[in-house]
């Protein structure tokens, strides 16, 4: 059944008033949908969601990209493996399990995981308001002047039409805006500089449509940086391209399995519980299993690529795709034709030269900022227990016990590193837990539940 169109009022009126609102529908709340739906439990859930549909990293889904974790660290799999949203039942369902067991291999194709993804968000569709840009969080106050609810207001970003939405709880998990250097910031509507998150369908269109011999610079040492480079030469034979690195070389991520103990969930409590400078010093010396570092097979098969460009030409200037170390780009000139050079800065010596090449567009896999938070909760800054948007253990933003009911609380999801080290580990377990256990302390009788949805005053369905 479709969702209410009479929106929750401003006031505390329980019919009114969701158990939980997720700001974001990607994994983490995926999660979150999946797990309550597994254990049975009925509560009145609402997710808002900026895009127009599922999409899992939709401008990074590049051919042959590979996932860097297992396929275990799923949905579902480590908290109940025999849930209905494994990845492994995903196959099942699509009569690809035993074609998949032939691959030999734990890191399926990053399509073919965006389509498991996509797989599990169908079944809660009725559940998840599409095309909603969360704006701000409020609270909503009792007659004793104490919070007990949040009214949560969105925009449609067709229409821009507001609408509020109450809810005793709020997970807010909307992933990390595109982080662009200051150096390229351009917000001129013919800008060359476009970020690595809108590549896989903005860049391959732009460069279609040009003659013969366009330039291109990929800006960044990771990953990212990494595929975009190895997917424009697969993709296109008239462009020439290099990437820029700050770092001496590109440099491998270590996904051994005794590192790879850092992401276990035992490790939060660990992590958490250290002073301050002690937190730096460990993600400091964890960044090369996640952070500016490519997968040793990639690095492999870009070193064959520039190996054979040798073969041919041993004058690197003179090569189509460059790998360019040691340079910090600090700037860039526009140039009338809409082309710019590059400001650089060597990190060995200090020099500032510009580039030799004018290019037609820069790539920047600078990677994300992960504080869109703070806006969305600046109405709620002055019930903090300190000037700053502090975490505790379980995740929930630490307002003060006097002004915020205990069964209303606010948590946050993908910007908690600082505090709670790198958690590559599995969303299944993390996420799920702390929202079903809130939900739990906010479940009130009027709701009529049945033993797997919920059916509020309004004839809607709301996950169980």
């Amino acid at each position: 059944m479709p969702m209410p169109t009479q929106e929750a009022p401003n006031g505390i009126d329980s019919d009114g008033v969701y158990d939980l609102v997720c700001v974001g529908f990607g994994p983490a709340s995926l999660a979150i949908a999946v797990a309550i739906h597994d254990e049975g439990f009925p509560a009145r859930v609402l997710y808002l969601e900026r895009q127009r549909e599922f999409k899992w990293h939709g401008g990074m889904l590049l051919p042959d990209a590979r996932m860097q974790i297992s396929f275990l660290k799923d949905l579902a799999t480590l908290r109940d493996p025999r849930s209905h949203f494994t990845f492994l039942n995903y196959l099942k369902s699509k009569n690809r399990l035993v074609a998949f067991t032939n691959l030999s291999t734990f890191l399926p194709l990053r399509e073919e995981y965006n389509d498991y993804l996509t797989w599990c968000a169908s079944h809660f569709d009725q559940y998840v308001r599409y095309s909603r840009e969360t704006l701000q969080i409020s609270p909503a106050k009792s007659e004793d002047g104490r919070v007990v609810a949040w009214d949560i207001l969105s925009k449609d970003v067709t229409t821009n039409e507001r609408t509020t939405v109450c809810a005793r709880h709020v997970v807010i998990a909307v992933g990390g805006r595109p982080k662009v250097p200051t150096a390229l910031s351009d917000p001129s509507p013919n800008s060359p500089v476009v970020h690595s998150s809108s590549y896989s369908h903005t860049i391959p269109n732009m460069l279609a449509d040009r003659h013969q011999g366009s330039h291109v610079a990929v800006i960044g040492g990771g990953q990212s940086a990494a595929e975009i480079f190895n997917d424009l030469q697969n993709r296109f034979d008239n462009i020439c391209v290099s990437l820029y690195t700050g770092d001496s070389a590109l440099r491998p991520s270590d996904d051994s399995p005794f590192v790879n103990e850092i992401f276990d969930p035992a490790r939060v409590d660990e992590f958490y519980d250290l002073p301050n400078e002690a937190q730096k010093d460990t993600l400091q010396r964890n960044k090369a299993t996640n952070y500016g570092v490519v997968r040793p097979e990639l690095l492999d098969r870009l070193y064959e690529l520039m190996y054979h460009q040798r073969l041919h030409e041993p004058n690197e200037s003179k090569w189509q795709y460059r790998i360019v170390p040691r340079r910090e780009v600090i700037g860039h000139d526009k140039q009338e034709d809409g082309r710019a050079r590059l400001k650089l800065r060597n990190t060995l010596n200090g020099d500032i030269i510009l580039s030799d090449t004018a290019f037609d567009l820069i790539i920047v896999a600078t990677g994300y900022l992960r504080n869109m938070h703070v806006v969305m909760l600046e109405p709620t800054r002055d019930l903090l227990e300190t000037d700053k948007f502090d975490i505790g253990r379980d995740y929930r933003v630490k307002y003060r016990r006097d002004a915020v009911a205990d069964d209303c609380g606010i948590w946050l999801q993908g910007c908690c590193q600082d505090s709670h080290g790198m958690q590559r580990r599995p969303i299944s377990s993390r996420t799920a837990s702390l929202a079903v256990s809130g939900a739990r302390t906010s479940h009130h009788p009027k709701a009529g539940y049945s033993t797997s949805f919920a059916h509020d005053r309004h004839g809607a369905d709301f996950l169980a």
